[in-house]
Formats: structure tokens, C-alpha cells, sequence
């Protein structure tokens, strides 16, 4: 039995007002998650690191460059790929703030802007990414 591993990436962006810029996943058959709320990222590409490889998905997927020194590693996970059988996925997850609304051009899925307040309302049509990442992201900074 072949065991398939994926390496990617994913990060929670902070707009400079303090809300989750979020993506709405594509609603397309070869699309992961689709029409769920996510978060932006993907896989690793060659012998890129996994904070190289967060810069070049969030610009690629933005169209706004977030530069190294802005990400905070939050989390690790590693476990059942469930898009690919036997499959097995691992990355890390990253944290970015102060990224500018107005200055996101989003090429995959759609932008969604969320409220932390809101996140209850949505938690239903979150991918399992995002709530991960939420998970310990809300036990840094709690609602108020």
C-alpha cells in the first residue's frame, strides 16, 4: 500500500482593523473544501520551506506581499488526508495581521470578510483548516 503525503501551508490574515480575511473556497469538483470558508494557502513546492512557501500562496492568492518577517508560526498538524486515500497531510499554520483590505486583488475562491464576533454564525461552514487555526488563535485572544 502507497501512502501519499501532502505538505502545505495555510494562514490566518488579520485585516488592519482587526477582522478575518477568509477565503470562500470555489465550488468546483477538483477543489478541496469547496464552497466552504477557509483560509488562504497551499502546498509546498520543491525544497521550499514551509514559511517560503506561506509568502508564495498568500501572494499569489491575494495579490498583496506579505513579507517573511510578518508570519507568526501558530500551529503544526499532521494527519489523515482525507482528499487522497492513504493519503497523509501536514503542514503549518501562520498568522498575519495588519494586511490592507483595500489592497487585495483575491485570484482563487472569494474574499470573506469575518467579524470575530461573527464566527459563531459561519462556524457551520468552516473547512477543517480554518477551524483549526481558529481554535488556537481564539485561545490567544479571546471574544470579547
Amino acid at each position: 500500500m502507497t501512502v501519499s503525503v501532502r505538505e502545505g501551508t495555510s494562514a490566518l490574515l488579520v485585516s488592519t482593523d482587526g477582522r478575518l480575511l477568509m477565503q470562500r473556497r470555489d465550488d468546483l469538483p477538483h477543489v478541496t473544501d469547496r464552497g466552504k470558508i477557509s483560509l488562504f494557502g497551499g502546498r509546498r513546492e520543491g525544497a521550499e520551506t514551509f514559511l517560503e512557501c506561506v509568502v508564495r500562496e498568500i501572494h499569489e492568492e491575494i495579490g498583496y506581499y506579505v513579507p517573511p518577517e510578518r508570519f507568526e508560526l501558530i500551529g503544526r498538524y499532521s494527519g489523515p488526508d482525507h482528499a487522497t486515500p492513504n493519503g497523509t497531510l501536514r503542514g503549518e499554520v501562520f498568522l498575519a495581521r495588519d494586511v490592507p483590505i483595500d489592497q487585495l486583488k483575491v485570484t482563487e475562491g472569494r474574499l470573506e470578510i469575518v467579524a470575530i464576533d461573527d464566527l459563531e454564525r459561519i462556524s457551520g461552514r468552516l473547512a477543517r483548516p480554518a477551524t483549526f487555526a481558529l481554535e488556537i488563535f481564539l485561545k490567544r485572544e479571546p471574544m470579547t
